[in-house]
């Protein structure tokens, strides 16, 4: 398939878009990467998802789809070339599904918060709970991987990528907390799954470097602070 029947609405600092980039990696699909400026949005993307306005938008031909986990799927469905990303098993996908929910709608808010919030207690109520989240996922992937590499067994599944989107950010929020987050000793088999998920050629070649996306979120923040106080 050539390159100009698969673009992608992208940006580099986005946990969403990088959910797309790797699936799109894993299946070997040509695309190509249109970058966003996420505060002068284009027309293509006010187009393609007028509904939400952000990215990721993935434009298959005259296709468009949207969100993250809803391009993955379709990915997976759409390629039969590179491994499966869903779980074959209906209760191993319906159980990878529900924990990409939980990610999204419970644990990615308090990544969010991780980056914004200035008050004492309240930072620290933040990251307790992003902590524990991590707690949860060290048992769940115990379940899931039976006792293989990743949340998807031998590589890379829809979890796995789910979760491991974050991992950059993870890092930059360690960074500017001076804490540890991802901690070796209390969740020794998720920290070596975000090792061996981050060395993944499919995801290496377009997981943020940690240093970048640090000096990026200086000003990121302030405009996140910014949003947060209009609503």
């Amino acid at each position: 398939m050539a390159s100009n029947e698969v673009k992608l609405l992208s940006s580099w600092i986005s946990p969403f878009v990088l959910r797309a980039k790797i699936a799109l990696n894993m299946k070997r699909v040509d695309f190509e990467s249109i970058p966003e400026d996420l505060s002068a949005k284009s027309d293509l993307l006010l187009r393609s998802n007028p509904v939400h306005k952000k990215v990721p938008v993935l434009i298959h031909g005259q296709r468009i789809i949207c969100e993250s986990l809803i391009i993955v799927q379709y990915v997976d469905e759409v390629w039969a070339s590179g491994p499966g990303i869903l779980p074959s098993d209906p209760y191993d996908r319906a159980t990878a599904r529900f924990w990409a929910a939980y990610i999204d709608e419970k644990w990615y808010p308090n990544i969010r918060a991780g980056l914004v919030i200035e008050e004492a207690e309240a930072k620290k109520a933040t990251l307790e709970e992003i902590t524990q989240g991590l707690a949860l996922f060290e048992d769940t992937f115990t379940k899931c991987s039976k006792g293989k590499k990743f949340f998807g067994g031998d590589t890379i599944g829809y979890l796995d990528i789910a979760l491991g989107c974050f991992l950059a950010w993870l890092r930059v929020i360690e960074r500017i907390n001076n804490v540890i987050l991802l901690d070796e000793a209390k969740t020794p088999r998720l920290f070596r799954w975000a090792h061996d998920f981050s060395a993944e050629p499919d995801v290496k070649s377009d997981m943020p470097e940690t240093d970048k996306l640090f000096e990026y979120s200086k000003g990121f923040m302030l405009k996140l602070k910014a949003l947060d106080k209009k609503k």
